[in-house]
């Protein structure tokens, strides 16, 4: 086995795919140091650049000195604490539905609410995006179930689809992003919401990297008017700045997860420092609208920028900003030549992304200034 190990890394090695781990630390806002040089990080997803706000930090301190470090069981053991409730309270009031309720990651809520829903009715058919994220995909094929893939956001194929296998399925259900996380493009979700109205469908809704950043109060899209979603998915360890994930929606839904989500019912509750940096960042995200605009701003600004220089930019209309290389190899000689003037942009390579698109994918924060952007493009003159 070690020997096949060895020859399926050379292989990735020879074809520009092989991952490695490279350490660094926190710097100052908005930057990483590695090797004991300072980076501009312009590749997270701390888009309200939460992690390591003040009011994060000391609420994660109190809640610890006040709880400890563990939780100690899985939710229906003894690991329900008593400010897993008052969040989830706290959370639904703020995605503007009946009930919410924690679980551990994005890939686990992902991975183990598809199967969870199927067993309620065992023919559905599930409608998904293409480029949905690979948790979402692998929770499809976990509830044993082969989904039908739409084109990317393309919701007149969708109708289609709907309307040609729909009618022999026991159950429709649609999953798609709000924002998707490499094209940095968004869900037009009033109108899928009528779609799936109109074929009786169920809507689920991946809000990971919208929530905080998009929609009335930072929200997310799925809060925004006339917008009807059946069930949100989205994560604190983006623009919350902390760890963990959601589900919100009705409370007879949430009730039924706590029966037979098996990543809920089988898994460690969110442990006390967690919860306190979660508690923190729902206080603070509604009255951020400055640094969504900030945020918006950057962007845009990026955008044109690399647009005036020849470069693709997809169809970003967000805080993700992906430069379209294409291959491999020269994606990867690209971030290091970035990482030698100063910026951190990595290089995402297939499976991530379809072969042949490889790309850095920029990730900007409202702690970010213009000055960075602008670096950002020098650095692009100077490197191409």
């Amino acid at each position: 086995m070690l020997d096949r190990i060895a020859a399926a890394l050379a292989e990735r090695k020879r074809t520009g795919l092989l991952r490695t781990l490279r350490p660094l630390s926190p710097g100052r806002p908005g930057h990483v140091v590695r090797g004991g040089r300072d980076l501009v990080d312009l590749s997270s997803n701390d888009y309200l650049g939460l992690a390591r706000h003040p009011l994060l930090i000391e609420r994660s301190v109190q809640w610890t000195e006040a709880l400890g470090t563990g939780s100690r069981a899985s939710r229906l053991v003894t690991g329900t604490l008593e400010q897993h409730a008052e969040i989830e309270t706290k959370l639904a009031a703020f995605k503007g539905t009946e009930a919410a309720l924690l679980l551990a990651s994005g890939w686990q809520a992902n991975a183990s609410i598809f199967k969870a829903l199927v067993k309620l009715a065992p023919d559905a058919a599930i409608f998904a995006d293409e480029l949905v994220h690979a948790s979402i995909h692998l929770g499809i094929a976990a509830a044993g179930k082969r989904q039908v893939r739409f084109a990317h956001n393309d919701l007149d194929q969708l109708d289609r689809l709907l309307a040609e296998q729909g009618p022999l399925a026991e159950e429709r259900i649609v999953v798609t992003e709000s924002v998707f996380s490499m094209d940095g493009d968004r869900c037009d979700l009033v109108r899928l919401s009528d779609i799936a109205r109109r074929h009786r469908a169920y809507l689920i809704v991946d809000e990971a990297h919208a929530t905080g950043v998009l929609g009335p109060r930072g929200a997310g899209l799925s809060a925004q008017s006339g917008v009807r979603v059946d069930l949100v998915i989205g994560t604190f360890s983006k623009a919350m700045g902390s760890f963990g994930a959601y589900v919100a929606g009705p409370q007879l839904l949430c009730d039924y997860l706590v029966n037979a989500c098996s990543g809920f019912v089988y898994s460690t509750a969110l442990p006390p420092p967690v919860l306190g940096a979660i508690d923190a960042a729902l206080d603070l995200v509604p009255a951020m609208d400055a640094e969504r605009a900030h945020l918006a701003a950057l962007a845009e600004r990026l955008r044109a920028g690399l647009r005036r220089r020849g470069f693709d930019t997809a169809a970003s209309d967000t805080q993700i900003v992906p430069l379209l290389v294409g291959g491999e190899d020269e994606t990867l000689a690209l971030a290091r030549r970035l990482e030698e003037q100063g910026v951190l942009g990595v290089a995402i390579r297939p499976p991530t992304v379809p072969r042949g698109t490889s790309r850095i994918r920029f990730a900007l924060s409202s702690v970010h200034g213009e000055d960075e952007v602008d670096g950002l493009l020098a650095a692009l003159g100077e490197t191409v």
